[in-house]
């Protein structure tokens, strides 16, 4: 990788060897808020803008008796927009028409492509949240895709070495989920309920990360908890993780993408200039981000393009 795409990728796609190991990277995340409620964000940073074809990574909750979520209404090009549910309830809402309530254990995948406006906000009802919300780059022959909405309510499940698998998208072993993608990627949410030790093996020309969603994990002497993602970079082929009782921890992966991105407010597109153009036609209210029908709220406003 040459020094500008290490730059722009937020550093190299391999951790650093020491001693003959492969080194993990700890990545601290940031505490944002979305639609009143603080989540965790662990991409993108200066240090790590992507993982694999991942270029956002919000962890909410959980929250309990918390406020209610109203993200109104927002564009988006360029990239998937990927919510996997724990606890509680969100009406999607988009501008092709889609009204999707996502309930625990499922997951709601919006492909953006050329544009699309949405709308998210928690059930009557349900005070709970607890939910990991992603974005996937799409790659530069996918990025102008029509725009589509998929609601996924059954997905891979399986019990192996005192863990819960449930497979999110891509491939694992000799399953596949149905999720919608557009390059080599993976997700998956594993969930112990007794302490124990699990050894993954892994794809070399994948990159990985893992994060703890609940509890505490360990790899090798170090400790992840309290959001903090330990990446695990490329040129692995196995990783061998401990996790207490009661631990839940997401693990994300893919092949890097070939051509470099641009992430701005919530853009994604490969050069600046198409970038521009999207804000500048949400801005001027242009048909290519239509009105969502149904949702009594705010339209969201950018902030100016620092470039």
């Amino acid at each position: 990788m040459s020094e500008q795409q290490a730059q722009f990728f937020g550093g190299p796609r391999e951790c650093p060897i020491e001693n003959g190991r492969i080194q993990v990277q700890r990545i601290t995340p940031k505490i944002s808020d979305v639609g009143g409620i603080p989540v965790a964000r662990a991409i993108p940073q200066k240090g790590r803008r992507l993982i694999g074809p991942w270029c956002f990574l919000d962890h909410i909750g959980p929250v309990t008796d918390g406020p209610l979520l109203n993200v109104g209404q927002h564009p988006h090009i360029g990239l998937q927009t990927f919510t996997w549910m724990l606890e509680g309830e969100i009406m999607h809402r988009d501008s092709i028409g889609s009204a999707q309530v996502i309930r625990p254990k499922q997951v709601n995948l919006m492909t953006a492509g050329h544009g699309i406006a949405h709308t998210e906000e928690s059930v009557t009802g349900h005070r709970t949240m607890h939910a990991v919300q992603l974005w996937i780059a799409l790659p530069l022959e996918h990025k102008d895709t029509a725009a589509r909405f998929d609601h996924y309510p059954e997905l891979p499940t399986w019990h192996e070495a005192d863990v819960d698998f449930t497979l999110l998208i891509g491939t694992w072993q000799h399953k596949q989920a149905p999720t919608l993608h557009f390059s080599p990627i993976v997700a998956m949410d594993l969930y112990a309920a007794n302490s124990t030790k699990l050894t993954l093996r892994l794809d070399p020309s994948f990159e990985y990360a893992l994060m703890p969603l609940e509890g505490r994990f360990q790899i090798e002497d170090e400790s992840f908890d309290n959001n903090d993602l330990a990446y695990l970079g490329m040129l692995r082929e196995t990783i061998t993780v401990e996790l207490e009782a009661g631990c839940r921890i997401l693990l994300i992966g893919g092949a890097p993408l070939a051509d470099p991105v641009s992430i701005w407010w919530n853009f994604v597109g490969h050069s600046k200039e198409e970038i521009a153009k999207a804000q500048a036609e949400w801005e001027a209210h242009s048909p290519r981000f239509a009105v969502v029908p149904g949702y009594n709220g705010e339209r969201l406003v950018p902030p100016p393009i620092p470039w």
